[in-house]
This record gives C-alpha cells, structure tokens and sequence, in this order.
C-alpha cells in the first residue's frame, strides 16, 4: 500500500484511547506532518484516569492533569486543536453511541487522513492492544466507513449542520501486519519532548528514551534502515 503523499494531505484527525497514545505511536510522525504545514487535530477518547499508578495524583485529578499533558505534548509536536470525550478509562467497548461522536469528530475536522489503533490484537506487542486501544480502533473504523460519509447516517447530525465527509487513508498504530514506515530520526526529539510532557505517565521511568529509541531503531531496521535511524510503523488503508 502507497499512502497518498503528503502534499496531497490538508488535515488530518487522529482518534486515539488514551493521552499519550499519539505520542508513543506516532509523535515523530505528527511532527513532521505539523511541519509541512498539515492541520493536525486530536481526539481523545476517555480520560485517562486509570493511568499514572506512579505517579502519586489523587485519582479525582488524575483527568484533568492527563488533558493538560496532553496539550503540552501537542505543542510539543505543532498541535493545538484537542477535543477529549471523557469516556472512563479502562471500560471502553465498541458502541454506536461513540461511533456517532467520532462521526461527529469526522464531520468537523473534514481529514483526509485519519490516524487511529489498530482494531487487530497484536501479539508480538501485547502492550499496544491495550482493551481500550482495541475498541477504539474498531470503533473509529466504523466511523470513516460507512457512516461518516453516509448521508442517512445519524441524520441528526446533518440535520444540525454537520455535514457528510469522506475521509481518503486511515493510518494505525500498534498493528501485527504494517505496510508503511516513516523515518523519524530528525523529529525523535520532538517525539521525546511529547513524551516527557506526559509527566504523570513517563517521569518515573529514567529509561525511557533508551527504551522508545530501541524501539524505533528495530522498527528502522526491519525496514533496512542504516544503523542510528528510528522509524514509527503503520498500517495504511485506503477509504478513499
């Protein structure tokens, strides 16, 4: 699969479990888009409160603190536009009612490129098929096809002005079969600094730039990378 160029991408939406997702999957990647001057926005779907057993945070703070990382992480990576559903963490599924809402998401942003989770349990990387991680993507999936660009899909979204879009490639993340890689050795920095945004999720683990950039210089040399380079891996899909 050849993904659509880039210069052929205006917007791109990407509809993730958790904050901090964008950046582990895909925060090179997202600052190179941002600097080629693509309108990147996120949606965040559940709050995040399960997450930072590390940290100490009471867990009636632990939301709010996650969606400011969150923001800071964006800026980190040229991204300000961050809509967060609240869905409770750890107890996300599948369901027409967040469908709807990422159809919502759809409809507004208009991407032509869309990043989410791969719906496919890997397990090579059983980290990365977290449960919330799983519905997500099938979820989001649901949404660019068919009812985002359907018509009779959730009339009354069209009939409140969010009219029907069709979105032309879907990116995931964390999928067992990837077909496209992208070289992100110039923007790790920028991934690492998303990244350390995440304070409550990240700054207990003093190894975490070693771990992340093991991770990308395998996936760069899987793909016959010289030595030193890091790459993120995706699946890509044509919706077009």
């Amino acid at each position: 699969m050849t993904p659509l160029n880039d210069d052929e991408i205006k917007r791109v939406l990407v509809v993730m479990a958790h904050p901090d997702d964008c950046d582990f999957g895909a925060g090179g990647t997202i600052a190179q888009w941002s600097a080629k001057g693509i309108q990147v926005s996120y949606c965040i779907i559940t709050n995040g409160d399960q997450g930072g057993e590390e940290s100490g945070i009471p867990l009636e703070q632990m939301a709010q603190v996650r969606q400011k990382e969150q923001r800071d992480a964006g800026a980190a990576v040229g991204v300000s536009e961050i809509t967060y559903l609240n869905y409770r963490d750890g107890w996300l599924m599948p369901s027409i009612e967040l469908r709807k809402e990422i159809v919502k998401a759809i409809r507004i942003a208009k991407p032509d490129r869309m990043l989410v989770q791969s719906p496919e349990r890997n397990w090579e990387r059983i980290f990365a098929s977290h449960p919330d991680h799983l519905a997500a993507g099938e979820t989001a999936i649901q949404a660019v096809y068919p009812d985002a660009r359907n018509p009779y899909a959730f009339t009354d979204l069209r009939e409140a002005g969010f009219e029907p879009w069709r979105v032309r490639e879907v990116w995931m993340t964390g999928s067992p079969t990837p077909n496209h890689f992208v070289d992100i050795t110039d923007t790790f920095g920028k991934k690492m600094a998303a990244l350390h945004a995440h304070v409550s999720q990240t700054a207990h683990n003093k190894e975490l730039e070693k771990m992340v950039r093991e991770w990308g210089e395998r996936n760069a040399q899987a793909q016959g990378l010289a030595e030193g380079r890091v790459a993120e891996v995706f699946k890509v899909i044509s919706t077009d």
